[in-house]
């Protein structure tokens, strides 16, 4: 282990316009979070575990909490959040429960439990029960259930005119009432300020007189503005890949993901010239890259994993190369081009994107992002291409279109967090989704509270990624011991 000195970076804005432009298309409530303490709620209830239903994964335990769809109305209607745990594995040494918050927005934490928490080291899974659920509107807690022809519906993100602009706000208008009618009234209170009540349930249904969190990537999130609401019952919190929840505008938020992102193929490209094993090395890979995007614009590029099916080049960006830099697999995705490049070339052809999850309304409840016309829409796409021209129309552009005229009840802010204990950062140098700059802007917005724990390598989600992260991730949650600030880890692979 050694001490990194710390980047110097340039503030970032921390401010939330307290208006809209006249035109701009975007409805704003900001209540950021909900009056109503979760307490009294949850103590009515007690759990009943059971065994969940995975024969191929037993050990596992589900149960439900009753919970109200709206916080400010808790006699109001009501839905099941589901949970699930596996126990400490020395009940002896146990410390308490440690509650996960998962990522997305959309991944199921009852899935991360019932199939098994790899993601947690021996040590923790010795000394806690592992407790996750599957965040409102996720998997089985009242899901947001839309229809499978009109998502297939969902126009390009490459909006050409003003006339497909307007064709998109009256798509994402018309979807989210079909949405909102198919899922019920949890559809319009899906945002982590209501979650972060039904984090606040749990702890007070275990019986856990203070948190233990671990929060991933879109959990982190969450668990910031649990710190936020409720400081001072937290025992152990750590946050890992963050998010930073303050970038004021979409442009910002464009350009850091954009900047993100091309990181990552940077570093992709740096280890396929350096390694001999690299199904790439000596080549020009930037070079045969884009010409397999030109291919694909084309729509004459096959897809790898669909083999006869035109590959659009917005989802070569995504699913090929972006979803690679997560775990992170360099010498996968040097092999998936290599082969893309000596395919033969199918006829040219119109191309299907594939379809976003329909857990959007959760992302577009907590951020902020409008655009006033196609002119402001086209200026910001071309902002995040500068900022990233080997990965154009990344994931992020598909997402500030698909929340195009959308409500946000939990808009962005500068995190305001007194009394909390002091929380675990964790983040990788360099990290597709979450870019080590937003760990660092939260580290400080938490002051003396946010210590980062810096991992030298790639990915996103490095908590176990070798003993030094592994051993400083554990002995923070088993014993509160804190790295000291500017603690960095080396990369192991």
């Amino acid at each position: 282990m050694k001490i990194r000195t710390r980047r110097r970076t340039a503030a970032w804005g921390l401010g939330v316009a307290a208006g809209l432009a006249a035109g701009t298309v975007a409805v704003t409530s900001f209540v950021t979070s909900p009056t109503v303490n979760a307490t009294p709620v949850a103590a009515a209830q007690s759990l009943t575990w059971t065994p969940c239903d995975d024969p191929d994964n037993p050990g596992a335990e589900c149960a439900t909490l009753k919970l109200p769809v709206d916080w400010d109305r808790p006699d109001g209607p009501t839905f099941g959040l589901a949970l699930a745990r596996r126990k400490a594995t020395e009940p002896d040494a146990r410390v308490g429960s440690l509650v996960f918050g998962p990522g997305g927005p959309g991944d199921s934490g009852v899935q991360r439990v019932v199939g098994g928490i790899a993601r947690f080291s021996p040590e923790v899974r010795r000394r806690f029960d592992i407790v996750s659920f599957d965040p409102r509107g996720v998997g089985r807690s009242n899901p947001i259930t839309c229809s499978d022809d009109l998502v297939a519906q969902r126009p390009s993100p490459k909006i050409a005119n003003q006339a497909e602009f307007d064709a998109t706000l009256a798509y994402n208008a018309k979807l989210r009432e079909d949405c909102r009618k198919r899922t019920g009234p949890v559809f319009d209170h899906v945002d982590s300020a209501n979650t972060v009540e039904d984090v606040e349930a749990i702890r007070v249904a275990l019986g856990e007189p203070k948190l233990n969190f671990h929060g991933s990537s879109y959990g982190t999130l969450l668990g910031a503005q649990y710190a936020e609401k409720y400081p001072q019952r937290i025992r152990a919190m750590v946050l890992e890949s963050v998010m930073d929840h303050s970038v004021p505008t979409t442009r910002a938020f464009l350009r850091d993901m954009g900047t993100s992102a091309q990181d990552s193929f940077n570093e992709f490209v740096k280890w396929s010239d350096a390694n001999a094993a690299s199904a790439l090395h000596g080549r020009d890979v930037r070079a045969i890259w884009k010409g397999i995007l030109a291919r694909a614009e084309r729509g004459e590029l096959e897809d790898p994993k669909k083999p006869g099916t035109r590959l659009a080049s917005i989802d070569a960006v995504n699913t090929i190369a972006f979803k690679a830099f997560y775990k992170p697999d360099f010498a996968g995705l040097a092999k998936t081009i290599a082969t893309m490049e000596a395919s033969k070339p199918l006829p040219a052809g119109p191309t299907t994107l594939s379809p976003l999850p329909p857990t959007g309304p959760i992302f577009c409840g907590d951020w902020r992002l409008p655009v006033r016309d196609q002119r402001e829409y086209a200026s910001l796409v071309r902002e995040l291409n500068t900022a990233a021209p080997d990965m154009p129309y990344v994931l992020t552009a598909r997402i500030v279109a698909s929340c195009l005229g959308a409500p946000t009840a939990n808009p962005q802010h500068p995190l305001k967090v007194k009394g909390a204990p002091q929380i675990l950062l964790s983040n990788s140098l360099h990290d597709p989704a979450t870019g080590y700059p937003w760990a660092q802007s939260v580290e400080r917005q938490l002051g003396r509270s946010g210590v980062l724990l810096t991992y030298e390598g790639h990915g996103h989600g490095t908590a176990t990624d070798g003993p030094c992260m592994e051993n400083s991730v554990d002995a923070y949650l088993t014993d509160l011991k804190v790295p000291a600030r500017g603690t960095s880890c080396p990369a192991t692979g």
